[in-house]
């Protein structure tokens, strides 16, 4: 088992793993609508089937929310 922090929390994971399948993993609503951060680097979308998740690192999805008008 590997330890990773996602969006600040400790997670325990089997690796090899990708970041596709950690998102799969964390049950990630919208994932089309989520950007991502591995240690701190945005992650291209078109990569995220070939990233490999390591031990140690630090993943953070990020959603984009839309506001109303002031």
């Amino acid at each position: 088992m590997a330890k990773i922090l996602v969006n600040g929390e400790a997670q325990e994971v089997q690796l090899p793993l990708s970041l596709t399948e950690l998102i799969k993993l964390n049950k990630v609503l919208q994932p089309d609508m989520v950007s991502v951060q591995v240690n701190d680097d945005f992650v291209d979308r078109t990569e995220w089937d070939g990233l490999q998740i390591k031990e140690g690192d630090v993943v953070d999805f990020l959603y984009f929310m839309g506001g109303g008008s002031l």
